[in-house]
């Protein structure tokens, strides 16, 4: 593991022009960097925040997203968008391919799990989540979290409990701060191109790196099947289409998960 410590000014030096506007923050320890970038909304200008460790992290309908100190990259950036909230429904699906390309460029290559998990050999390697809050003068803002394990120490992976968890040990060789400045310079591109154009212009991207594609899905409410279908991409709004015996629906994200079907 690259053990080289986080670092403002460090990050910095590996942006690409499209994220020099963005503030950046480096904390040791915090509960969480959404909560954080949430309650200080609206901010002065874009902003990321890192943490080496989360103590109180957060994944999607509210689970927790366990972390441990250097073994994994947890941040959050918060983004004014001019789009009105029901805009950006896709957005965790546009930070995904903003993600995916990343990796790719640096020979690692993941998929896609709709709406919000990224997937390494079939296991999740990172996972996004998108809360909003609406400034007094309108603007939308959206804070984009994000946790990526790089490695899985034995007592992380206990207290996970779970084999469907992915880590990158060769993204772990790498100096972490150029890592994060390389997945903020894409990530500070694709938001400001979603502003403009919204989801459609990302939907082919990200059925290029589905994952289950033409596979048996399940799609789950609390436990309980909801839906059956064939996984068949998504649409320019975001939403999964399903083949069913009845013909191609499309499903909201909502708080409803996606599993492979037994």
């Amino acid at each position: 593991m690259n053990a080289t410590h986080l670092s403002a000014d460090a990050i910095a030096r590996h942006l690409a022009t499209s994220a020099s506007h963005v503030s950046l923050e480096v904390v040791a320890t915090t509960g969480s960097t959404n909560a954080d970038l949430l309650a200080r909304v609206p901010l002065g200008t874009p902003t990321l925040r890192v943490a080496e460790q989360q103590t109180a992290g957060r994944g999607r309908a509210g689970r927790p997203w366990l972390s441990a100190a250097g073994a994994s990259l947890t941040f959050s950036l918060a983004w004014p968008f001019r789009s009105p909230l029901q805009r950006l429904v896709g957005l965790p699906l546009a930070v995904g391919v903003a993600i995916a390309e990343t990796l790719a460029q640096l020979d690692v290559p993941v998929q896609l799990k709709w709406p919000n998990d990224v997937l390494k050999d079939g296991s999740k390697l990172a996972g996004i989540l998108v809360e909003t809050q609406a400034a007094p003068d309108g603007t939308v803002w959206a804070v984009i979290g994000c946790g990526m394990n790089l490695l899985m120490p034995d007592e992380l992976e206990a207290a996970i409990g779970r084999s469907d968890v992915s880590s990158a040990p060769w993204l772990a060789r790498m100096e972490r701060n150029a890592l994060l400045g390389l997945l903020l310079s894409r990530l500070s591109a694709v938001l400001a191109e979603f502003d403009d154009v919204g989801f459609a212009a990302f939907t082919e991207r990200w059925n290029a790196v589905q994952a289950w594609r033409g596979q048996q899905v399940n799609i789950l409410d609390r436990g309980n099947i909801q839906q059956q279908g064939l996984a068949a991409g998504v649409d320019e709004y975001g939403r999964l289409l399903l083949d069913t015996p009845a013909g191609r629906v499309a499903v909201l994200s909502g708080d409803v998960s996606l599993r492979l079907a037994p």
